[in-house]
C-alpha cells in the first residue's frame, strides 16, 4: 500500500537539476584548467581552473544529500521492494543505455585522436579490462553509486523506519565534527590500502564501487535524516553565517590543497578531509539560498529538472568533440569557455529534443516505463 506522496519541494528539485546541470561548465572549463584531462588547451586559464576547482568542491555532496532525501520520501511511499526496484530502474537503466550509446563512442573517438590515450594493442588483459572500467563508467560513477547506495538502503532506511521518530536537537557544530571524523575515516582507510595493497587504488571498480560510495554514504544518510527529521531540515534552509564563512575558508583550502599538494604526499587525504566538511557547510549555503529563490513553480525550471539528467549524460562527449575538434580553433580561452558552453548546451538541448519523440529512447534514458496514450471510446455495437 503506499503512501500519499509528500508535498513537492521545488527548490530541492530545481537544486537537484542545476547541480546535474553545472556539470557541463565544470567539464568545458575542465579543458582550460591546469588539471590534466583526455583533452587540454594550449596554455591553462587561472580564473577558468579556480571556476572549476569552485564546482568540483562540492557539487557532488550536495547532489547526494538531496538524493538521500528523495530516496527516504520514496521508500515512505512504497514497499521496500518495489522502492528498490524502481530507483535501480531509474539509475541503472540510464547507466547501462550510456555505456554503449556515448562512453564507448567517446573512448573510441578518443583513441582515434589520440589524446593521451594508452597504446591499446600494449595493454595487458587486466590492463584493457580497467582501462574500459575507468573509461566508460568514470562519466557514470554517479549513477552507479546511487545503485549501491540504493541497495545499502534497503538495510538503513528499515533500521530508520523502525527508530522511534523523537524531536532531535542536531547541531551543524556536532554535525561538523561528525564529518570530520568520517573525512579522517575515509582518509586513513585510503592511506591504509596504499601501505598494504596500493594497486587496489588504481582499480577502477573498486574506486567507484567501493571508495567512492564510501566517501558519498554520509551525503546520502544526512539527506534521509533530514527528510526525517524537520528540525534537520529547517537547519539547512536558514542561513548560517558560519558555514558560509567555513565554506569559504574550505575552498581556500581546497585550493591551497590542489595547487601546492602532491598525489604521492597525502593530498588525496587532505581533500577528503575538507571535502567532507565543505560538502555539509555547503549544504546549507545551497539549501539556504535555494529555499529563498527557487522554491517557486517555473514551467522552464520544470523543463530542465526533467531534462537534466540526459543533458549530463550526453554533454561529456559533446565536451570532449569540442575540445578536439573546435578549441584548438579559438585562440582565447575566456571565448573559447563560452563558445564551448553553448556548443554543447545547445545541442544537448536538441538531442533531448529528439530523444522525447522516440518512446524506446525515452525509456532507455530515463528508466520509467512509457504510458501507454488512452484509445478513444466507441460507441455503438459491431
Amino acid at each position: 500500500m503506499s503512501n500519499p506522496p509528500a508535498q513537492r519541494e521545488f527548490f530541492l528539485d530545481s537544486i537537484r537539476a542545476w547541480l546535474m546541470l553545472l556539470g557541463i561548465p565544470f567539464h568545458v572549463s575542465l579543458l582550460y584548467s591546469s588539471h590534466q584531462w583526455h583533452v587540454n588547451s594550449a596554455e591553462a586559464s587561472d580564473w577558468l581552473t579556480l571556476f572549476n576547482d569552485f564546482i568540483h568542491a562540492f557539487r557532488m555532496q550536495v547532489f547526494f544529500v538531496i538524493s538521500g532525501y528523495f530516496s527516504w520520501m520514496l521508500y515512505l511511499r512504497y514497499s521496500p521492494g518495489h522502492w528498490w526496484k524502481v530507483r535501480v530502474e531509474r539509475v541503472g537503466i540510464p547507466m547501462l543505455t550510456a555505456i554503449p550509446l556515448l562512453t564507448l563512442p567517446q573512448f573510441l573517438m578518443l583513441q582515434f585522436v589520440g589524446a593521451r590515450e594508452p597504446n591499446w594493442s600494449q595493454l595487458s588483459g587486466y590492463q584493457k579490462y580497467n582501462t574500459l572500467v575507468w573509461e566508460l563508467i568514470s562519466h557514470l560513477w554517479f549513477l552507479l553509486v546511487l545503485t549501491i547506495l540504493t541497495t545499502i538502503g534497503l538495510i538503513l532506511f528499515q533500521k530508520m523506519k523502525q527508530a522511534p521518530v523523537r524531536e532531535r536537537n542536531f547541531s551543524l557544530l556536532s554535525l561538523s565534527v561528525i564529518f570530520l571524523g568520517l573525512g579522517i575515516g575515509w582518509a586513513a582507510l585510503r592511506r591504509l590500502l596504499l601501505i598494504l595493497w596500493p594497486p587496489v587504488l588504481s582499480d577502477g571498480l573498486f574506486n567507484f564501487a567501493v571508495m567512492q560510495t564510501l566517501m558519498y554514504l554520509p551525503f546520502f544518510i544526512l539527506g534521509a535524516v533530514a527528510f526525517k527529521y524537520p528540525t534537520l531540515k529547517a537547519r539547512f534552509i536558514t542561513p548560517s553565517p558560519a558555514c558560509y564563512v567555513g565554506s569559504l575558508l574550505a575552498f581556500i583550502a581546497y585550493v591551497a590543497n590542489q595547487h601546492y599538494g602532491s598525489g604521492e604526499g597525502w593530498m588525496y587525504e587532505r581533500e577528503a578531509v575538507i571535502t567532507m566538511l565543505m560538502g555539509l557547510w555547503m549544504t546549507n549555503v545551497v539549501f539556504s539560498l535555494g529555499h529563498r529563490l527557487l522554491n517557486f513553480h517555473s514551467p522552464r525550471v520544470t523543463y530542465f529538472v526533467n531534462a537534466s539528467l540526459f543533458i549530463y549524460l550526453v554533454h561529456h562527449p559533446l565536451t570532449l568533440f569540442f575540445g578536439a575538434y573546435i578549441m584548438p580553433h579559438i585562440r582565447s580561452n575566456t571565448l573559447g569557455f563560452v563558445v564551448g558552453l553553448a556548443f554543447v548546451m545547445v545541442i544537448a538541448t536538441l538531442l533531448y529534443e529528439l530523444h522525447l519523440r522516440v518512446p524506446l529512447l525515452r525509456f532507455l534514458f530515463s528508466g520509467k516505463p512509457q504510458k501507454k496514450k488512452a484509445e478513444p471510446a466507441t460507441s455503438g455495437a459491431r
